[in-house]
């Protein structure tokens, strides 16, 4: 690109510095939208905590012109923002697209306008004053969208960034920007696409593309350029980056520096500062990292040599999921966020994100991992082998040195909202367990009058303005409640104790299980663990419910299955009895898994009644292990009718099931209805409620059309009296 800085376009047409300027004065004023929302949001936190120390009606609830004003913009925003469309009915229409691998749902309305906006902006200022069909204008467009593409490189690096300035100042984190990366990146090559065009255009009058591309270096290192950037908007779509992440990430940093070292040569002198900018602003990210990560891990100050202060033990837990723990980190964090873990003697140069399943108040950070391929399944077989190994009562478990990158993430404190609505997938728990504990948490605070210096959010705002939590878990497996079955129960008698002593503090618990070995009647304890050793090999103890935090949940714990039956003067909580829905038919959600295991997939219409009811399970599948919750000791294999179908299972009175004794626990087989439990929550909300879900897409795209339906439907903040919906999603994915 020769150099064109103060080269005239015709009478009115504005100069190319002066047009990149334009580009970042728009771009700088979303980015000054976006934090003034987010300074708003940090002085209405600090609002409602301090009116919930006062004891104030209704802490979480806008009462002055300004904040009813402010929720009314804040509600259409989310239902403008957060609405997508099902594609189900779209890949009907061509039988040929029909695979679960494409995405059932598209994107949100929210990032579709931001992505328009930023396509908009660069094309009207690509073409303005410009006539794309005068001949003679195509080399001044060449020049002009050469220069527009330019001022995008320091914005696609600012988003890239882990410790990312954008995300700083507009409350988020550098995961829910990652996607505008991309997209941004794609629409500078488009640009640059457009940028080659015009030019290769006004060449081919003359016939003169292929001397440019054989003799002109300049030409030559721009079309470098551009099969480069090509190649980089190629291998990042989403199959290449789960096909082999570790391979993307070696790549893609290859392909940057490459990227950038020909549009360095490419570019005019006036124009390389833009280069340097975005040098500067990826060396900021990688020296800020590399500072942070030095001082959380390295000791400088060891008598012996320089050591790495983190040291962590591997347990192999039910469901092919590691628990690693960390004793007394120096890492400083707040309950949902998450790390890069590094175990270079399991996985060498290998770093993947990981949510802290435990809060600072508990000393130790915790991971639940579940293994599934390249460095999980490594640390999962090395948790298996050290499991293994021969204990004594004076021999400490084995530990690895890791390295922590973090953390990372941001959620607005869930303590500011009336009501709280928690829902989770699988290992999705690390997400929504930690969340209510630090509710809970504050609730102790409020109650005792006392500071917790220990977490560093509550200290600095005691108490909280949330009265009701609903915590929704689904889960393959019985076995899996194991993995924070000490947490729930203790948040169960905090609670009690608090009621007790007369707060209005209320939490419910729903645990929804889809598959499992044994969903067992109240009276086949004996023989169900006959199954539970023959199953899993970690369920070899019974696991206390004692307090978070003391010796016997320190080692207890960890233990990877969980025997808990009704104690009258231990107060635990019975998890024997498992209910289903009355409504639930028998249909084809009811199903056996791959190893013979019971799947009762059949959405549960009415939880209460489910309870109420204490009706029987209705997942008849005869899958070696009765679904009912008692062993098929005299199992066949099934016959089939001439018609093809399995004969119904005579019910028993052996196979009568109960409701709980805890009316604030309850199991229930099946799949949850996720707008009828968010319902639920927002009816008895007397202020804002939140909405936090972590699993699969198919649930949180679930829970997001729920959302936005409830809030057009009670007409939130238009004059109804219904209160705000704040939603916080986390996918599973990269």
């Amino acid at each position: 690109m020769s150099s064109s800085h103060s080269m005239s376009m015709g009478e009115g047409v504005p100069s190319l510095s002066y047009l990149q300027t334009m580009y970042w004065a728009v771009v700088g004023t979303a980015i000054g939208c976006g934090t003034l929302v987010n300074i708003y949001d940090k002085a209405l936190y600090r609002q409602r905590m301090s009116a919930a120390r006062g004891s104030q009606m209704y802490p979480a609830r806008p009462k002055a012109a300004l904040p009813c004003t402010m929720a009314t913009i804040y509600a259409v925003f989310r239902e403008v923002s957060y609405a997508s469309y099902p594609l189900g009915a779209f890949y009907k229409r061509l039988p040929w697209m029909s695979t679960p691998r494409l995405p059932q749902t598209s994107p949100t309305l929210g990032r579709a306008l931001m992505v328009i906006a930023e396509l908009v902006l660069v094309l009207a200022l690509c073409f303005y004053k410009l006539d794309p069909d005068d001949q003679w204008q195509w080399e001044d467009i060449g020049y002009r969208t050469g220069y527009i593409a330019t001022a995008q490189l320091p914005l696609i690096i600012l988003l890239a960034g882990k410790r990312n300035i954008i995300a700083w100042f507009t409350g988020t984190s550098y995961e829910r920007l990652n996607w505008l990366h991309r997209w941004v990146s794609r629409v500078l090559f488009l640009t640059v696409t457009i940028h080659m065009g015009f030019w290769f255009s006004s060449w081919a009058r003359y016939d003169y593309i292929k001397v440019k591309l054989t003799t002109e270096p300049t030409t030559q290192r721009g079309f470098a350029a551009w099969c480069i950037l090509l190649w980089i908007v190629l291998s990042s779509l989403a199959p290449a980056r789960r096909w082999n992440y570790e391979l993307f990430v070696i790549q893609h940093i290859i392909s940057f520096v490459g990227f950038f070292a020909a549009v360095y040569l490419h570019l005019p002198e006036e124009l390389k500062v833009w280069v340097w900018i975005s040098i500067g602003f990826f060396l900021f990210d990688r020296l800020f990292r590399a500072g942070v990560t030095l001082f959380i891990n390295i000791s400088l100050l060891s008598k012996t040599s320089t050591s790495v202060t983190s040291k962590a033990t591997f347990e192999p837990l039910s469901g092919n999921t590691t628990r690693i723990t960390i004793a007394n980190p120096r890492l400083k964090w707040e309950a949902g966020q998450h790390v890069f873990l590094t175990c270079h003697a399991l996985a060498p140069l290998q770093a993947h994100p990981f949510t802290i399943a435990s809060i600072p108040a508990d000393g130790k950070l915790e991971f639940l991992i579940k293994s599934k391929s390249g460095s999980t399944k490594r640390f999962f077989h090395h948790a298996e082998s050290s499991q293994c190994l021969p204990q004594t009562s004076h021999s400490k478990p084995r530990e690895r040195s890791v390295i922590l990158e973090g953390p990372y993430g941001r959620i607005r404190p869930l303590r500011q909202f009336d009501s709280v609505f928690l829902i989770a997938g699988s290992s999705g728990a690390t997400f929504t367990v930690p969340l209510m504990r630090d509710i809970v948490s504050s609730w102790m605070v409020q109650s005792q009058g006392r500071v917790d210096t220990n977490n560093r959010s509550v200290s600095a705002f005691q108490g909280a303005a949330t009265r009701f939590i609903r915590f929704v878990w689904i889960i393959k497996s019985r076995s899996q409640y194991a993995w924070f079955a000490s947490q729930l129960e203790t948040i169960r008698a905090n609670v009690d104790r608090m009621k007790e002593a007369s707060y209005e503090f209320e939490v419910e618990m729903s645990i929804y299980i889809t598959c499992d070995e044994v969903l067992e009647a109240a009276d086949a304890s004996s023989a169900r663990q006959e199954v539970l050793k023959s199953k899993d090999p970690y369920a070899s103890k019974q696991m206390s419910l004692g307090p978070i935090g003391s010796e016997s949940d320190q080692q207890e714990s960890r233990r990877s299955s969980i025997d808990v039956i009704k104690g009258e003067k231990t107060g635990v909580i019975s998890i024997n009895s498992i209910s289903s829905s009355a409504q639930i038919q028998n249909s084809a959600a009811t199903s056996c898994g791959p190893t013979g295991v019971c799947c009762c997939t059949q959405t549960v219409e009415d939880e209460a009644q489910a309870v109420e009811s204490g009706g029987q399970c209705h997942c008849h599948c005869q899958c070696g292990v009765d679904s009912i919750g008692t062993i098929n000791k005299q199992a066949v294999p099934i016959q089939a009718s001439d018609k093809g179908e399995v004969p119904p299972r005579a019910t028993t009175e052996e196979e009568k099931i109960k409701p709980l004794h805890k009316p604030e626990m309850v199991m229930v087989s099946g799949r949850p209805q996720p707008r009828k439990l968010i319902l639920e929550t927002l009816e008895r909300a007397l202020g804002e409620s939140a909405v936090v879900v972590c699993g699969p897409h198919g649930l949180v795209d679930d829970v997001r059309r729920s959302v936005v339906a409830l809030s057009d439907d009670r007409a939130v903040h238009k004059g109804t009296g219904a209160q705000g919906i704040y939603l916080h999603a986390e996918s599973f994915d990269y």
